[in-house]
């Protein structure tokens, strides 16, 4: 007597449970480019989560962003508002794709690619934190 197959679409393949996985979670961003409002662009270096930050899990979306590099045109400022731009239009729709919602959203903009978790000295980087409230990203200080 043969056995009965299930057969499952793919989509319901994805909503099986798996085991918790411990430590960082890096999901590699394959080069998607994000248009800033200064016309900038940036480039999903990654996502990381299952990573604690200080208040708790945080979402880590790393962009690299070679205009913030010295006379490249992106200054501090337009860097911090192109932060909130990616938290609130970028990373905030795609936070159910890694689970419960995190305390906090952590964005980064490079001007090289830096591994996750290694110093380098050469490269400028900004970092902000957000938490979700009402929808939105919210500032707050590291």
């Amino acid at each position: 007597m043969r056995r009965p197959v299930l057969i499952l679409p793919f989509a319901a393949l994805l909503a099986l449970p798996v085991p918790a996985q411990e430590g960082p979670q890096v999901v590699d961003g394959a080069g998607e480019v994000v248009v800033l409002p200064s016309g900038h662009e940036a480039v999903l270096q990654d996502v990381i989560w299952n990573v604690p930050g200080p208040e708790g899990m945080a979402l880590r979306f790393r962009f690299v962003t070679p205009a913030i590099a010295p006379g490249g045109g992106l200054e501090f400022e337009a860097a911090s508002e192109a932060m909130q731009y990616l938290c609130d239009s970028y990373a905030l729709p795609r936070v159910a794709e890694f689970g419960p919602a995190p305390a906090q959203i952590v964005i980064s903009l490079s001007d090289v690619a830096v591994p996750f978790g290694e110093a380098a000295p050469e490269a400028v980087q900004y970092f902000e934190s957000y938490r979700i409230e009402d929808g939105a990203c919210q500032w707050e200080m590291f």
